[in-house]
């Protein structure tokens, strides 16, 4: 009887360890946290320059990678996607960052960049911002934003790869529920 309840206590101990590295390092990745806003009003649909939020940051030899991810997202949602800055009218403003989710959530950190993370084996939290607005009058008819968690240790091709993931989770069911925070998978 001993012997049953001491193996009993162990698989209850190993359990939440099992849970950690699930989901730091094993498995599928898990889902991104999304969350938009818009005017509740049809976007139309035209040309569209992606920039970046801070223009230092469109130097980054990251950034044309995380305009590809905006750029295919917006193609398939019917925009015509130029390289031509500052001469369309609508324009997508892209913003990539990492860090704790604590440090995402209060603002207190930069522009994700090259080797920026190190390789710890802590979470890592990256977010990735998109408004969309008239060039005209700065009007932002829609913004959204998606965060996923991974790992530590976090290299350029990875941050790349999660981009993506954030892009394609941030325009499924485009325009999405305005002020509303869903997972998605």
């Amino acid at each position: 009887m001993k012997a049953v309840f001491l193996r009993h206590c162990a698989l209850l101990l190993a359990l939440p360890i099992a849970a950690c590295a699930a989901i730091q390092g094993g498995g599928a990745p898990p889902g991104a946290e999304v969350t938009r806003f818009h005017l509740g009003q049809p976007i139309a649909r035209g040309q569209i320059a992606i920039e970046a939020f801070d223009p230092a940051d469109a130097n980054m030899s990251e950034f044309p990678s995380y305009v590809d991810a905006v750029g295919r997202e917006l193609t398939r949602l019917g925009w015509t996607v130029v390289n031509s800055i500052g001469q369309s009218e609508q324009v997508a403003l892209v913003d990539v960052e990492q860090g704790t989710r604590a440090a995402l959530q209060t603002g207190r950190i930069g522009t994700a960049r090259p080797g920026a993370m190190g390789s710890g084996a802590g979470a890592v939290a990256t977010r990735l911002e998109v408004r969309i607005k008239r060039r005209s009058d700065g009007t932002v008819f829609w913004e959204g934003r998606s965060v996923m968690d991974t790992r530590g240790g976090v290299n350029a091709a990875d941050r790349a790869g999660i981009v993506q993931n954030l892009a394609a989770a941030l325009f499924r069911d485009f325009p999405g529920e305005s002020g509303r925070t869903i997972s998605a998978r």
